[in-house]
């Protein structure tokens, strides 16, 4: 059996302008490294014989969690999870990272629209397949397409209602190749603008208050899937101590 390995994650940039919080990379090439080497090591960067003078290179990187293809765990959302302490990232069962994927296509979807349980529903119905426990529930919305321009924000995203709808079906892990999954912050603030009604304020990630869950956000190439389910998918985040989220290397896993 062949196995082919789709890559689902996206870049972190130095100052992309897909991020309202853009990481800062600094890079130390080898020439710098080949400075380092003779001050740490005392030695002439000409009697390093194996690299022709040349010394190490490594990045600094100033970024918060949040930045790239990230899983958010559920501390992100509120201190408490179904009325216990929320789980921060080093805290995720592997158990949910590594589990059956399905893609739902919600590109039809403009910007600043929700995603509802009625268009999760008659998605499902298309591909006819039934969500399961621990599947991983992949939304589609074509926004990956636009990364690095600020057109990038423009995106749909699911509400509380749809959003535990998913849960209430046993899914542990959600994502979306959205920066977030969420409508638009814009679209939230507008609405409560006109509305001055606070549900209208990061509904989907407060859904995790009621019910535990993770959501990837900053997925790309679900399109590169062939197929909207049937394969699996892998999100291990990197393990920081006690924080909201993690960045994640998301591949699909097809066999064929």
């Amino acid at each position: 059996m062949k196995t082919k390995i789709i890559d689902l994650s996206e870049s972190i940039f130095h100052e992309s302008p897909s991020e309202p919080w853009p990481a800062k990379i600094r890079y130390l090439d080898h020439r710098e490294g080949a400075e380092e080497m003779r001050q740490r090591f005392n030695v002439d960067p000409k009697d390093l014989v194996f690299s022709n003078g040349l010394g190490w290179s490594y990045e600094f990187i100033e970024a918060m969690t949040h930045t790239g293809t990230h899983l958010d765990a559920p501390w992100h959302f509120h201190p408490v999870s179904e009325g216990k302490l929320a789980k921060t990232i080093d805290e995720i069962p592997l158990e949910w990272c590594y589990s059956d994927g399905v893609v739902l296509d919600m590109r039809h979807k403009r910007n600043g629209e929700f995603i509802t349980v009625e268009d999760i529903q008659k998605e499902l119905n298309r591909i006819q397949y039934k969500i399961k426990p621990l599947d991983i529930v992949l939304i589609m919305t074509g926004s990956d397409k636009r990364i690095g321009t600020k057109e990038y924000f423009q995106q749909p995203g699911l509400g509380r209602e749809s959003t535990l709808w998913l849960l209430n079906h046993g899914v542990k892990i959600t994502g979306i190749d959205a920066y977030t999954f969420d409508r638009p912050f814009a679209s939230m603030a507008q609405d409560y603008k006109e509305k001055k009604d606070g549900s209208y304020i990061w509904p989907a990630h407060f859904a995790g208050i009621e019910k535990e869950y993770c959501h990837i956000e900053k997925l790309v190439n679900l399109d590169k899937i062939p197929k909207p389910f049937g394969f699996k998918v892998a999100v291990f985040p990197i393990k920081i101590h006690k924080a909201s989220a993690g960045w994640v290397r998301a591949v699909a896993i097809i066999e064929e």
